[in-house]
C-alpha cells in the first residue's frame, strides 16, 4: 500500500453536529466522577515517553496497517479512534484519506499532547479530544460516527470497562457503521502465551487474561454488533495481536 503525506486544504464538515471540543488540558466531562483511573497507553510503568518505542517492537507498521486496509477510510466519512494514544492510528488514516474527519479520543492529556505534536508535524488536521472510552456519546454524540477503530486499548481494561467502552462504541455509530479492533486476542499457542507474559506483567494478569482465552468477538457481538469475525492474526514478540471487524446493524 503507498501512504502519501499530504497538507490537507479546506475541508467541510460532518454533516452531523458533534459535540463541543474538550479544552487542551480539561479532564474528561466525567464531573459524577472526576478523578476515574486509567491505565495508562504504555502500562502501568513505563513512561508515556516509551509508548511509540515500544510499539514499534511489536510488528506495529503490520497490524496498523492491516488494521487501516479494513477501515479503507473514504473522503468526507467521520472516523473515531477510542483510546488514540500517541495518535499513530489515526495519522495513518489522515495519510491514507486526507479529506476523512477523524477524530482521536483519549483520556491522558500528556498523550494527546504527543499526538498534537504529531499532528503538527505532519501537517495533519486530526480533531484530538480528552475524553474516557465509555463516555463516546457525550464527547461526540450517539450515531455521529461512520467508523470507529480502537488498538491496544481493550485488553488494558477490566470486563466491565470492556463491554462499556463496547457499548459506547456501538452508540456513537450510525446503522451500518463499521467497527474495526486492533488488539491482544486469543493466544493459540504456547510460544504466544509465553510471549503475551510481558503484556499481563505490564498491565495486570486480571484485565488481560480474557482477551488471552479469546472472549473479545463474544463481547463485540454481545454489544449489538453483526457480521464479526476475527480478520487478521499477527504474531509479535508479545503475543498476537488480532484484527477484528463488525457492523452496527441497520445500514
Amino acid at each position: 500500500m503507498t501512504l502519501s503525506r499530504e497538507t490537507p486544504g479546506p475541508r467541510r464538515q460532518p454533516s452531523v453536529p458533534l459535540a463541543p471540543a474538550v479544552p487542551s488540558g480539561s479532564r474528561p466531562r466525567d464531573t459524577a466522577h472526576p478523578a476515574r483511573s486509567f491505565t495508562p497507553a504504555a502500562g502501568r510503568f513505563a513512561p508515556t515517553s516509551l509508548y511509540d518505542p515500544v510499539a514499534a517492537l511489536v510488528r506495529e507498521r503490520l497490524w496498523r496497517g492491516l488494521l487501516a486496509m479494513h477501515v479503507a477510510p473514504r473522503p468526507e466519512e467521520v472516523i473515531v479512534d477510542v483510546g488514540c494514544g500517541t495518535g499513530s492510528q489515526a495519522l495513518l488514516l489522515h495519510r491514507i484519506e486526507p479529506a476523512a474527519h477523524i477524530f482521536g479520543i483519549d483520556p491522558d492529556p500528556r498523550i494527546l499532547a504527543v499526538a498534537r505534536r504529531k499532528a503538527r508535524a505532519a501537517g495533519a488536521a486530526v480533531d484530538w479530544r480528552q475524553g474516557m472510552g465509555d463516555e463516546l456519546a457525550d464527547t461526540l454524540g450517539a450515531g455521529s460516527a461512520d467508523t470507529a477503530v480502537s488498538s491496544l486499548v481493550l485488553h488494558q481494561c477490566p470486563l466491565p470497562m470492556k463491554r462499556a467502552i463496547l457499548a459506547a462504541l456501538y452508540t456513537v455509530l450510525r446503522p451500518g457503521g463499521r467497527l474495526v479492533l486492533a488488539d491482544y486476542g486469543l493466544q493459540r499457542t504456547r510460544l504466544m502465551r509465553t510471549a503475551f507474559r510481558v503484556v499481563q506483567l505490564a498491565d495486570g494478569r486480571a484485565d488481560t487474561q480474557p482477551n488471552a482465552d479469546g472472549i473479545l468477538p463474544s463481547l463485540i457481538t454481545e454489544a449489538g454488533f453483526d457480521r464479526v469475525r476475527e480478520a487478521e492474526v499477527v504474531s509479535t514478540v508479545t503475543g498476537s495481536i488480532s484484527v477484528y471487524v463488525a457492523r452496527r446493524a441497520g445500514g
